[in-house]
């Protein structure tokens, strides 16, 4: 497969004006600069065409410019663009009552509308902290939850993140997250590393650095998502619950990436068959057009008028949007999400037969993540070799972005077909097979892949 001549003309030039302009803080992947997309495909600026596996960091749910979505935000743009949350509109009323029917709570639901996935986790703090009455929170290592203050104190995926920003946020504590391939914790007999997280969290923090009573809540992500995507064992939700319930902590589940139908359910935290009492949603709820989403208990939102607000929350177009994007997820995508993403993580597991760069394929539906490593016995992620595989896949027409030491995530659009799976999968493959043969890591080539012409 012959690689494309990247970036173009045009890109170049676009790109030299980015850089005049834009904050240099942005963390580029490599310089595609878009042009237009549908459903799974997206062009640059030079006519190249890609599939998009990244789906703008798990975005574009119903895939790029989806016509009922598209529809719906130009029939609201002609009514009204903006009124503020301080009046009312229909939109917000009929998006928050769908959140209250798909809700994964066995009582009613309120909504707080926000701009993003960030926002929403501080919703979530600033919630907590008012109907408990406690200061305290604890996080885990790996997890992402945004780049403002407080949730940016309870990301633990990259100190970067943190450079330069101390003091952050006071009173997050943050403990392993239950990781089945690099626990970082030893279990004892009869456990899994599951129930190892559970009593490290209630012998060793509980006991000598939080009181339970001061924990107003317990903010997961229930599938990693900066952090790997990685999948916690069945025991680990079910015991984290019983640990709330028995403290009277709130549960927050951080269901910006995972949510919304990608791993075959309206959230990921119903696959492990326990009810949070806080979600935050943002991402592929409104299929790129801002929007994030607190959705709590109606029991937990007990906080008065003017304790929270915003200017943009609840914005109608995005309100919009949203509304048309759920109702593809509920009808068809939600369950294509898991059909298509059981097929792909079929045949990433039987590529991984052929490539002993791949440690680990794991996920649930359209949220998979392949794991590279130096070596499968000693687990070494394989950073460099990983990033190699990104570039190499996108000078050959395939969008991809990295999470975590060594992962790269397999995150398209929910409306992805099984023979784009395998267009872009004959592409992932032919990157990884190039980069084990450049790297010196693997002694002994990886064989030859069939059917290929490598130009």
């Amino acid at each position: 497969m012959k690689p494309m001549n990247l970036p173009g003309p045009k890109a170049k030039a676009l790109i030299r004006r980015d850089d005049k302009v834009i904050s240099p803080s942005y963390p580029r992947g490599y310089p595609f600069v878009m042009d237009h997309g549908r459903g799974t495909e997206v062009w640059d600026v030079d006519g190249n065409r890609f599939l998009d596996f990244a789906a703008g960091i798990a975005v574009t749910s119903t895939g790029h410019a989806h016509p009922n979505v598209v529809r719906a935000i130009q029939e609201q743009a002609e009514k009204f663009i903006h009124i503020s949350s301080d009046f009312y509109h229909p939109l917000w009323i009929e998006l928050a009552e769908k959140l209250n029917q798909i809700s994964p709570f066995g009582e009613d639901a309120m909504c707080f509308m926000t701009n993003s996935g960030t926002e929403s986790i501080e919703t979530a703090i600033k919630l907590a902290r008012f109907h408990t009455g406690r200061t305290q929170f604890i996080g885990f290592l790996g997890g992402f939850h945004g780049r403002t203050l407080g949730s940016v104190t309870l990301t633990a995926s990259k100190a970067s993140y943190h450079h330069g920003f101390f003091p952050l946020m006071n009173g997050v504590t943050h403990i392993p997250f239950p990781d089945p391939y690099r626990p970082l914790l030893q279990p004892q007999a009869g456990e899994d590393i599951g129930t190892a997280v559970i009593r490290y969290l209630e012998e060793e923090i509980f006991e000598r650095i939080i009181p339970p009573t001061d924990c107003a809540g317990i903010i997961i992500e229930p599938i990693q998502g900066e952090g790997g995507y990685i999948v916690p064992p069945a025991s680990f939700f079910p015991a984290l619950r019983k640990i709330c319930d028995k403290y009277g902590i709130l549960l927050i589940a951080d269901e910006v990436q995972a949510g919304v139908g990608r791993t075959g359910k309206w959230w990921s935290i119903e696959n492990f068959g326990v009810e949070p009492d806080i979600i935050t949603v943002a991402k592929g709820i409104a299929s790129g057009m801002p929007l994030g989403v607190a959705v709590a208990r109606k029991s937990v939102m007990t906080w008065p008028r003017g304790s929270h607000g915003n200017t943009y929350g609840g914005n109608p177009i995005s309100c919009a949007a949203a509304l048309a994007t759920l109702d593809l997820v509920e009808t068809e995508y939600k369950a294509n999400a898991s059909a298509v993403g059981t097929y792909a993580l079929e045949k990433l597991r039987e590529i991984q037969t052929r490539h002993p760069s791949i440690g680990e394929v794991r996920g649930i539906g359209l949220m998979i993540g392949i794991e590279f490593v130096e070596s499968q016995e000693t687990k070494k992620p394989a950073h460099d070799l990983r990033d190699e595989i990104v570039d190499l896949a996108f000078e050959r027409g395939l969008l991809t972005l990295g999470c975590g030491r060594s992962v790269i995530r397999i995150a398209p659009p929910l409306c992805v077909t099984r023979s784009e799976i395998d267009e872009g999968f004959t592409i992932l493959e032919e990157a990884i097979q190039i980069a084990e043969e450049k790297s010196r890591l693997f002694k002994i080539a990886a064989p030859g892949l069939k059917g290929i012409n490598k130009g």
